[in-house]
């Protein structure tokens, strides 16, 4: 069972930057992609960054430039640093991880009930 924890949100102003971090306390299979994931009030939630197991990215075209997935397997971690925020950005955002198979089958979907996700951090940007 994986279990991760999201944290480093925040309120910034349109222009900002912030760096969310997961936790993951559980061992994370080698063969897990793990991904970020973002909920707006009235939206669906919606695939923003995922890394592959070697280290492979990819990104929502609204966030390509700006956003940046990284992860620390010794650490246990994952991380995505968000640079020119924008208040379109506002939403809740998420960690979730998955056999990399899988993962690639239903991203950039933000459904799956065969991933593991954390609870959520909050992130609201003003104008």
């Amino acid at each position: 069972q994986v279990e991760l924890a999201e944290s480093g949100g925040g309120s910034v102003q349109a222009g900002g930057s912030l760096r969310l971090s997961c936790a993951v306390s559980r061992f994370t299979p080698q063969t897990y992609c793990m991904g970020w994931f973002r909920q707006a009030p009235g939206l669906e939630r919606e695939g923003v960054a995922f890394i592959t197991y070697d280290g492979s990215t990819t990104y929502a075209d609204a966030v390509k430039g700006r956003f940046a997935i990284q992860k620390d397997s010794a650490k246990k971690a994952l991380y995505l640093q968000m640079n020119t925020l924008q208040p379109t950005d506002t939403a809740m955002y998420y960690c979730a991880a998955d056999a990399c198979w899988r993962f690639t089958r239903w991203w950039p979907s933000g459904f799956s009930n065969d991933a593991y996700w954390g609870q959520g951090t909050q992130v609201t940007v003003s104008a």
